[in-house]
């Protein structure tokens, strides 16, 4: 059986420019059902993640505006993510130790996938490790600074 992320990836992934407003970004969040988007540039290589918590409270808390652009609130450094040979069990240890639920998946800059933990809990050989997972990401973090 064939292992590697890509078999388990999601590949028609929605993403946002960085120059988008936030507002659009929770209008596609909330179009779609979904909590993080991978944020492209005009190249179309990934430049950062926003969810839904990163406009409440770099945004919304911050009482900035609606127009206020994604780059300014999105998570641009140090993105975790995984390739398309990754070995899935890899990427299911990578996720836990990041405390991260979707794992962006990247070739050659560009973004091609995503994988959630939903993805490994349908697998009946992974579904112990998406539990090991999830138990690894709902340990609370330090707040913060």
């Amino acid at each position: 059986m064939n292992q590697q992320i890509r078999n388990y990836m999601t590949k028609n992934v929605y993403t946002v420019n960085e120059s988008q407003t936030i507002q659009e970004a929770a209008a596609v969040m909330s179009e779609y059902n979904i909590g993080a988007i991978p944020v492209v540039d005009d190249q179309g290589n990934m430049v950062g993640m926003v969810t839904d918590r990163d406009i409440t409270l770099r945004s919304t808390a911050q009482g900035e505006a609606a127009q206020t652009p994604v780059s300014q609130v999105m998570t641009a450094q140090q993105i975790v993510h995984g390739t398309p040979e990754m070995d899935i069990h890899e990427a299911a240890e990578l996720m836990a130790q990041q405390q991260i639920r979707r794992l962006p998946i990247v070739e050659n800059g560009k973004l091609i996938g995503m994988v959630a933990l939903g993805d490994l809990a349908v697998d009946q050989q992974l579904q112990n490790e998406a539990g090991q997972a999830l138990s690894s990401i709902s340990n609370p973090s330090s707040p913060q600074q």
